[in-house]
This record gives structure tokens, C-alpha cells and sequence, in this order.
């Protein structure tokens, strides 16, 4: 089976910076767009950052300019470097992924299974 697994969530300071990873495992064709979203306790999910397999890139704007979404295809694996965060960053935070398995004709949306951030003021 495809499986999203995250890893990089913790606690930090406000100001201090945190590295999320998002690996996609299993009998993978190919991976398409990838994205993190996050969820704070009463809110909805939201988009915090999307990826085309090409690389362009888009941002919320409550991120830009702080936040930096990245892959590596060759490792099938996704990242979000997070710099300045602030207590309102505060959430649990989703990878997301078009994938297409080993002899599928088309993509399924897989999530991850969440890692909590959490910044102290």
C-alpha cells in the first residue's frame, strides 16, 4: 500500500524555526502534486503550501516569506522548512499527494497521518 508518513513536528519558541518531512512509501508510479495543509484545534484545515512535480511552488499568505516548500522526486519525499514561526502557526500539520501506484491508470489523493507544531510565546 501507498502510505504518506510525516516526521519533523515538536515544540519551538516563538521566532525559532522547524523542518517537516513528508516520505511516500509503497509501489509508487508517480507522484504529481504534493501539498501540506494545517489544522488548528476549532478551524478548518487549511492549504499552507502546494508543489507541482515541476517544482512551482504556492504559498497562504500567512506563510509566504517565512515557510518554504520543497521536494526531492528521487526520494519521493517533501518538505517544509518553517523559519520564524509565530503561536499562530500553531497546528497539526498534513501532507497531501497525487499519487499513481504501480499499475494504476490513474492518481489517488493520499494524507498523511499529521504531526503536531507548536509554538510558545
Amino acid at each position: 500500500q501507498v502510505q504518506l508518513v510525516e516526521s519533523g513536528g515538536g515544540l519551538v519558541q516563538d521566532g525559532g524555526s522547524l523542518r517537516l518531512s513528508c516520505a511516500a512509501t509503497g509501489s509508487i508510479f508517480s507522484i504529481n502534486g504534493m501539498a501540506w495543509y494545517r489544522q488548528a484545534p476549532g478551524n478548518q484545515r487549511e492549504l499552507v503550501a502546494d508543489i507541482t512535480s515541476g517544482g512551482s511552488t504556492n504559498y497562504a499568505d500567512s506563510v509566504k516569506g517565512r515557510f518554504t516548500i520543497s521536494r526531492d522526486n528521487a526520494k519521493n519525499t517533501m518538505y517544509l522548512q518553517m523559519n520564524s514561526l509565530k503561536p499562530e502557526d500553531t497546528a497539526v500539520y498534513y501532507c497531501n499527494a497525487q499519487i499513481r501506484g504501480e499499475g494504476r491508470v490513474y492518481s489517488v489523493e493520499y494524507w498523511g497521518q499529521g504531526t503536531q507544531v507548536t509554538v510558545s510565546s
